[in-house]
């Protein structure tokens, strides 16, 4: 087994995994978690108007990446892999970023990968698909994050994936505004986000699937409301086989709740407070759609998602 680091820093969060990583007896990965880390810096605050990270969420997000290679160090790691998905992507100074990560990292050296949105895709797929080898095929993992959303599809393997800007921090931005979001805003939002899907189903296929699996913080957040769970509950959350029509209905009270009630759940970072209606929109859309031209009744969660990708791709 060999001790590594994954880092993936995402439009709203920062995220470490340690884990030690290796092959069993078949030949296929395996992954052992030592800890797993998240803050929330909101590094792409902003840049969906400006094209440019911010000074400040450079800075909150630089000080958790340096506090991040404290605990590599701490832990052993032979090796550390660090991505860095939409909100790099979209920076004109995403170079000013990356060389601070370098420069966090220090002795470990580190080179900071920006990724791009197909690429973001598969090692998601790897991360979600290694904790649910039983799930019936074809696998459609779809992970929202701040500033995008994947698509990836396969069985086994990747087949087809697609990586569009609908997130949940974009689209707060664009137009959810109010406190709960006003009707017209929500249509708004909608509309970019069926747009979005629409693009996706020219290129990945949205009929046949066998496993509709959602990533990322706000699905697992809307999963918590579903299930009523009384606090985050990682082992709960995880795997989880739900009905669409309750996670329609937690998407839609999660949607349409005030932010001070909203503040008062149990299982809600408060990172995700002012961002969760968005992720929630998406992620009832894309279930939505898929239950609709596939016929599923059911759709997954995964707590396995990228930052594990990240971690078994250093095999």
């Amino acid at each position: 087994m060999k001790r590594v680091g994954a880092v993936d820093c995402g439009t709203n969060s920062i995220r470490l995994l340690v884990a030690d990583v290796g092959l069993d007896d078949d030949g296929r990965p395996v992954l052992e978690e030592v800890s797993r880390q998240l803050q929330i810096v909101r590094l792409g605050e902003g840049i969906d108007a400006t094209g440019r990270i911010s000074p400040e969420a450079m800075g909150r997000t630089l000080a958790a990446a340096e506090g991040y290679a404290v605990l590599c160090r701490e832990a052993g790691c032979e090796a550390v892999r660090f991505v860095a998905t939409s909100a790099t992507r979209d920076a004109a100074n995403a170079q000013e970023f990356t060389d601070g990560v370098a420069a966090a990292f220090g002795d470990l050296h580190v080179a900071p990968e920006v990724v791009s949105g197909a690429e973001e895709a598969e090692l998601s797929f790897v991360g979600a698909t290694s904790a649910l080898r039983a799930a019936p095929g074809p696998c459609l993992v779809v992970d929202i994050g701040g500033g995008s959303t994947e698509f990836v599809r396969g069985t086994g393997h990747v087949e087809a994936s697609a990586s569009v800007d609908i997130g949940c921090v974009r689209m707060s931005e664009r137009h959810l505004h109010d406190d709960p979001p006003h009707e017209d805003q929500v249509w708004a939002a909608l509309s970019d986000i069926v747009r979005a899907v629409d693009t996706v189903a020219q290129e990945v296929d949205l009929t046949g699937v066998g496993t509709l699996v959602g990533l990322a913080g706000s699905v697992t957040t809307v999963t918590a409301h579903a299930l009523e769970l009384p606090s985050y509950q990682r082992d709960r959350i995880h795997g989880a086989r739900l009905p669409v029509a309750d996670v329609v209905d937690a998407c839609t009270d999660l949607l349409l709740m005030p932010r001070s009630r909203r503040a008062a759940l149990p299982y809600l970072h408060e990172g995700r407070v002012d961002v969760i209606a968005a992720g929630a929109l998406i992620w009832r859309t894309v279930v939505q759609r898929v239950a609709h031209d596939s016929g599923l009744g059911t759709v997954r969660a995964s707590e396995s998602d990228i930052l594990d990708g990240i971690a078994l791709a250093q095999l």
